[in-house]
């Protein structure tokens, strides 16, 4: 199977998350993918998630809800480990739909809403570092 190349950052959409042209930062360094999740309240087990972010227009702050969703612990960079929330959602590289599961995180001091992981990129991407919005680029063309 020949790997999809793909820059370091991108603009992806996430149709089930009605967000488009989303920024995304390709993080070899990350196993997991995150999004940027303004408001999560969990109740009667649902989860009611804001997409908001005044830095991204793109993050309308529409509300959108799970009811399939699990914890995990993620370790950042600097080897803090927090427990956040992750979904399974869609994302769109290339025109090609694939299943991605997300962290729901905080990241409005972060320039990225949004960080790829490799347990998502593996077997299907090869990143390199000095290419930027490949995926995006041909969309419009």
């Amino acid at each position: 199977m020949t790997k999809q190349l793909i820059g370091r950052v991108d603009k992806i959409d996430f149709p089930l998350l009605n967000l488009f042209e989303i920024d995304a930062k390709i993080d070899t360094g990350a196993y997991t993918s995150a999004i940027h999740c303004s408001k999560i309240i969990e109740e009667n087990n649902t989860l009611r998630c804001k997409f908001y972010s005044k830095g991204h227009p793109n993050f309308s702050g529409k509300e959108v809800l799970f009811t399939e969703y699990t914890q995990t612990d993620v370790k950042s960079s600097n080897g803090y480990k927090e427990n956040r929330f992750k979904i399974k959602s869609e994302v769109i590289f290339f025109g090609k739909t694939y299943k991605i599961n997300l962290t729901l995180s905080t990241r409005d001091d972060m320039r990225f809403p949004v960080l790829i992981g490799r347990q998502f990129l593996a077997k299907k991407f090869l990143v390199d570092v000095d290419l930027q919005n490949l995926s995006f680029n041909k969309k419009q063309s």
